[in-house]
C-alpha cells in the first residue's frame, strides 16, 4: 500500500509503482481506453480525460479503486472513492520527467462534484469487446473509435 508521504521522482520509481499496483491486481490486463467523468444535466457523460494506449500507471491506479480488471465496462465512484484514487497516484507528481494530465484533470473533477454525485470509470479493455454499455459507447465516441 502506498503512503501519503511517498514520492515517486525518476522514471525508475513510477515504472516500479506501476509493476507494483499491476501485480497486485490478479488478472490485469491494460485497457486499450480509459476515461473518468461525470454525467450532465441531461444524463451525458463528460468526461475529465479520455487515455487511449497511454498512461498505465493512472489506469491501474484507478482500476485498484473501482475494481477494473480485463473486462469492458464502467465502475461508479463516490467522492471517497476518487479521493482515494487521487491520494494513490499523488505521489507520481514528484516525477518532473512526465505531466500529469490525468491527476490535474481528476482533482479538477473532484472540486467540481457536487457531495451526492458520483464520477464514472470506463474502461476499453480491446477495441473487439462488444457490450450494451452507454458509457462505454461513449468513450469510443470519445476515443474516435
Amino acid at each position: 500500500m502506498k503512503f501519503m508521504n511517498e514520492r515517486w521522482e525518476t522514471v525508475e520509481e513510477i515504472a516500479a509503482a506501476r509493476e507494483g499496483f499491476e501485480t497486485a491486481l490478479p488478472g490485469w490486463q491494460r485497457p486499450a481506453a480509459f476515461g473518468l467523468g461525470t454525467l450532465d444535466e441531461h444524463g451525458k457523460l463528460e468526461f475529465a480525460r479520455v487515455n487511449v494506449g497511454e498512461n498505465p500507471l493512472p489506469a491501474v491506479v484507478l482500476a485498484t479503486v473501482c475494481g477494473y480488471r480485463n473486462e469492458t465496462g464502467s465502475f461508479r465512484l463516490s467522492r471517497k472513492d476518487l479521493t482515494r484514487v487521487i491520494e494513490l497516484l499523488s505521489p507520481a507528481e514528484a516525477c518532473t520527467a512526465y505531466q500529469h494530465p490525468n491527476l490535474w484533470a481528476w482533482r479538477q473533477l473532484l472540486l467540481n462534484l457536487e457531495m451526492d454525485d458520483e464520477a464514472i470509470a470506463v474502461f476499453i479493455a480491446d477495441w473487439d469487446s462488444l457490450g450494451d454499455d452507454p458509457y462505454v459507447d461513449a468513450l469510443r465516441k470519445a476515443a474516435d473509435r
